[in-house]
């Protein structure tokens, strides 16, 4: 089951937004995804309370800073959305949930600084450095009139940060965030530049989100895996997801996601934890 992260040490840099709009285009996809919340703002979950019954339902889930929830059966995504200032054990953490992890970047002197530093200590987590983990950067609010865009892929560059796209400064964004809603959600006639915008970065995904599938058959796949009961009874009664779904699951033990099991998919059993890496056992 993959489970893409957005971190960014920096507040303010539009990782809710990122979040929110990669939940959003999977549960179009027809994926039942679960967006996650570790920010204590829960700028998501309001996200989630606003989100109409009529779009693809999303269903929620809490997480605290002690426990890591197990994800109910029948999830095949996850997207989490993290808070500011997350390093340490936190981030390692976090790391260890993560297939990928997308970083949103402002273009200023504080924001790329701050990139440049979180990006330097996700290099010496294992999980990263053995490349089980991959990390892209975003472009955020870069105004299209200016040579911007450029200037943050230089910067990129020289601090061997991959760069997978940029999202411009637009209303679209704050009018749809505000409805429950996401720019893949308009027309092509007012969110057609948008949409475009993000092609490079869903392009840059869909290897993680469907490792094993040919892209052709990404909805087939995803149909395979089905939809969780919480995700069914939002659809059938036409009620707000959250009125339901946002409710946090019932705490397991701290470990790694655990991955949603198709039909014809078995599991093997984990192994001793005498046997697991050293740094597996002190993150778990």
């Amino acid at each position: 089951m993959p489970v893409i992260a957005i971190i960014n040490r920096k507040g303010g840099s539009g990782k809710s937004t990122i979040a929110t709009h990669i939940a959003g285009w999977l549960a179009k996809q027809g994926c039942a995804v679960m967006l996650g919340d570790v920010d204590r703002q829960q700028s998501t979950q309001s996200w989630l309370r606003a989100r109409s019954p009529a779009l693809p339902p999303i269903a929620s889930w809490i997480m605290d800073t002690k426990n890591v929830l197990r994800v109910p059966a029948g999830i095949s995504h996850v997207v989490l959305d993290t808070p500011g200032g997350l390093n340490g054990f936190e981030l390692a953490r976090t790391v260890m949930l993560a297939d990928a992890i997308l970083m949103p970047v402002c273009d200023s002197i504080f924001d790329r600084n701050s990139a440049a530093a979180c990006h330097a200590e996700l290099q010496q987590l294992p999980r990263i450095s053995s490349g089980r983990c991959k990390v892209g950067a975003i472009g955020m609010r870069l105004d299209s009139r200016t040579r911007s865009s450029a200037a943050m892929q230089e910067w990129a560059s020289a601090h061997q940060i991959g760069y997978i796209g940029s999202l411009r400064d637009t209303q679209n964004y704050v009018r749809t965030v505000e409805r429950g809603m996401t720019v893949f959600d308009l027309s092509p006639g007012m969110g057609g530049i948008d949409q475009q915008q993000w092609q490079p970065i869903l392009d840059w995904l869909r290897p993680i989100l469907w490792p094993s599938a040919n892209q052709d058959t990404m909805a087939p796949r995803a149909s395979a895996w089905g939809a969780s009961s919480v995700l069914q009874r939002a659809a059938q009664q036409r009620t707000p997801l959250q009125a339901n779904a946002h409710r946090p699951v019932e705490p397991g033990p701290v470990s790694r996601v655990a991955p949603a099991i198709g039909p014809a998919e078995h599991t093997k059993p984990p192994p001793p934890a005498a046997q697991a890496p050293a740094y597996l056992r002190k993150v778990v």
